[in-house]
């Protein structure tokens, strides 16, 4: 987290990762749709050979001991090819949403995409569970989906907050994000300002 003391802000980093094609990207652009364009920045997709991160930041209604808080969201894309801009949006981050793909053949795809997050945060000295980390399971309009209880056995090892969602609809887009920020508030209330 960063403090800017002369405009009382408090900046958060939140990164979206998860395999190719599972809402990532969907979820940000719903958040920038529906967020007010006086309290966002632009959405920017940046392109390279791998893939493409999406991001943008908004001030948002929440307040910690008289600080305003400003979240800066980015998408992280885990291809199994390494591409050194991923490091980059994981520099500095405070929290991560794992958005999986709901659909059974994307399995391996979503366990290949936690394990190389996983390798890319200890490669930078930040284990996945010294951060904030919440899992949304997307595409659940789909006909033909996990349950939840088995995408939970599967990926979430560690007992995370998560959330079913359809990101293409907006349904648990921001149910996630609410919680996400609630909890980086507790926990910024905690150690700032």
């Amino acid at each position: 987290m960063f403090i800017n003391y002369e405009d009382r802000e408090l900046n958060c980093k939140i990164v979206y990762c998860g395999p190719p094609l599972a809402g990532k990207s969907t979820n940000l652009k719903y958040v920038h749709e529906r967020t007010s364009p006086e309290t966002r920045g632009k959405l920017i997709t940046l392109r390279n050979a791998t893939g493409s991160t999406v991001f943008f930041d908004f001030l948002t209604v929440l307040e910690v001991r008289g600080y305003r808080v400003r979240l800066h969201l980015y998408t992280y894309r885990a291809p199994e090819l390494d591409d050194p801009g991923r490091s980059l949006v994981l520099k500095g981050l405070d929290a991560v949403v794992f958005v999986a793909d709901s659909q059974p053949h994307r399995m391996e795809e979503n366990k290949s995409a936690l394990g190389i997050l996983q390798r890319d945060l200890e490669a930078d000295g930040r284990p996945l569970d010294a951060l904030l980390f919440l899992f949304q399971y997307n595409k659940r309009d789909l006909p033909k989906t996990l349950p939840i209880a088995e995408l939970e056995r599967a990926l979430n090892l560690t007992g995370a907050p998560s959330f079913e969602a359809v990101a293409s609809e907006g349904k648990g887009v921001f149910d996630t994000l609410k919680e996400l920020s609630r909890r980086l508030v507790l926990r910024a209330g905690g150690r700032h300002a």
